[in-house]
């Protein structure tokens, strides 16, 4: 039976959630997640359209509607990345330590994201630091981003295959993709705020900044093609 994470840190983050933010600092999170959850709006009732389209036998029209799913999914993963990128970079600069809860494997539905879950929550009790417990949760939440984003496009270009020989798993995945990156942003978001609730004020300019290049950075990757890049997990340095 799977043990579950010491109370009080959950206490400490239902805390930090319901404690209100500086004026500045709500500032910079209602920024993120105005944009963020837009953006998930687009991408979820796009998906969810072409899902109902073909369970009432429009599989054309559903085809139709799901060709434009993987740029909107797209539109949410690239902004969330930003936003992930930019925690990670100012924790390892500035030794960030906020209040956390490992990731739930209960709470994915794919098997690689509920592996990568259970990781993180293995994770969390070996490390000894709250710091080193944030750097890697807020990496396997990245990880997760990224091949979540894959998995849509992959999954999208299977169903519009007229020879794909699985169209029936492929839309299965299709809907727990969704409900993954669901759950990424959800914990994404309860993470930012935390973070925020730890950030000293006279850092917030450096992590807008920070997120700023993030972005600029994020831009410039989509604009050069990716040749023979291996896929890796991120990896802790020693001392983080």
């Amino acid at each position: 039976m799977r043990v579950r994470p010491p109370p009080q840190r959950s206490s400490a983050v239902c805390q930090d959630w319901r404690s209100p933010l500086s004026p500045e600092k709500s500032s910079t999170y209602l920024h993120s997640l105005r944009h963020l959850e837009t953006s998930y709006a687009m991408f979820s009732v796009s998906l969810d359209e072409a899902v109902g389209l073909r369970r009432r036998g429009r599989l054309s029209e559903a085809q139709q509607v799901l060709s434009v799913t993987p740029a909107l999914c797209g539109r949410l993963t690239r902004p969330l990345q930003t936003l992930l990128r930019a925690m990670l970079w100012h924790a390892r600069h500035f030794r960030s330590s906020p209040n956390l809860s490992p990731l739930d494997p209960d709470n994915f539905q794919q098997p690689g994201s509920r592996r990568a879950a259970s990781f993180n929550d293995i994770c969390s009790r070996i490390f000894l630091s709250q710091r080193s417990q944030f750097l890697h949760k807020i990496s396997t939440l990245l990880e997760l981003v990224e091949d979540l984003e894959k998995a849509c496009a992959a999954s999208s270009a299977q169903v519009a295959d007229p020879d794909c020989f699985f169209p029936e798993r492929d839309w299965e995945l299709l809907e727990a993709t969704h409900y993954d990156l669901n759950t990424c942003l959800r914990e994404s978001i309860v993470v930012f705020k935390c973070f925020l609730q730890a950030l000293p004020d006279e850092q917030l300019a450096e992590f807008n900044t920070a997120v700023m290049r993030q972005s600029e950075d994020t831009s410039c990757r989509l604009a050069v093609p990716k040749r023979h890049l291996a896929h890796r997990r991120m990896t802790l340095l020693k001392g983080q």
